[in-house]
C-alpha cells in the first residue's frame, strides 16, 4: 500500500535565480537554483558563469562532492595538478579533498551546472557575495528565450 501523502516539487525558472559574484575581482558568477536556504536540503545547485578568461580560485572541500556539467563553452578543469579539457556535454566529479579549479579557455562565456553535496557552507559563501543580474546572453543560454522578444 502506498502512502497518500502528496509531495509538491519546487519549480524555478532563470528569472527566480539569485546570482552573486563572491568577491569584486572574481571572473565568475553563480546563479543559485536550489540550496539549503530555498530547498530545505543540504545541497547547492547553481549555474556557474565564467567570463572569457574567467576562473575559480583553487579550492577544496573537506566532505563534499562537487559535480560540474558543462552547458556551453569550453575550459580546463584542473584537479590535484591534472589538467583536463572540458566542453559542452562533459561532466566532472571532484571528490572531497581534491584541490581544483575551473577556467574558461574559450572565446565566449563558459556555463556549468554546478552541484555540491553536502552544502558545506558553499551557498552561504555565494550569498555573502555581491548580488548581480543575469543578462540577456545568460537568459538565452538558460532557455529563457522569451526574455529577448520586445513587447
Amino acid at each position: 500500500m502506498y502512502a497518500t501523502r502528496c509531495v509538491i516539487p519546487v519549480i524555478k525558472s532563470p528569472k527566480d535565480y539569485q546570482t552573486y559574484r563572491i568577491s569584486p575581482q572574481d571572473s565568475n558568477r553563480l546563479a543559485i537554483i536550489f540550496d539549503s536556504a530555498n530547498a530545505n536540503t543540504s545541497l547547492t545547485c547553481c549555474v556557474e558563469i565564467f567570463d572569457v578568461g574567467g576562473k575559480t580560485p583553487p579550492n577544496r572541500h573537506q566532505w563534499a562532492l562537487e559535480m560540474f556539467f558543462v552547458l556551453k563553452g569550453e575550459g580546463m578543469a584542473i584537479c590535484d595538478g591534472k589538467n583536463m579539457p572540458i566542453k559542452a556535454g562533459d561532466s566532472l566529479l571532484v571528490p572531497p579533498t581534491g584541490t581544483h579549479l575551473i577556467k574558461n579557455t574559450g572565446a565566449g562565456r563558459l556555463y556549468t551546472l554546478t552541484i555540491m553535496v553536502p552544502n558545506e557552507d558553499f551557498s552561504e559563501l555565494i550569498r555573502s557575495g555581491i548580488p548581480v543580474d543575469l543578462d540577456e546572453e545568460d537568459l538565452a543560454v538558460l532557455g529563457k528565450y522569451d526574455s529577448l522578444i520586445p513587447c
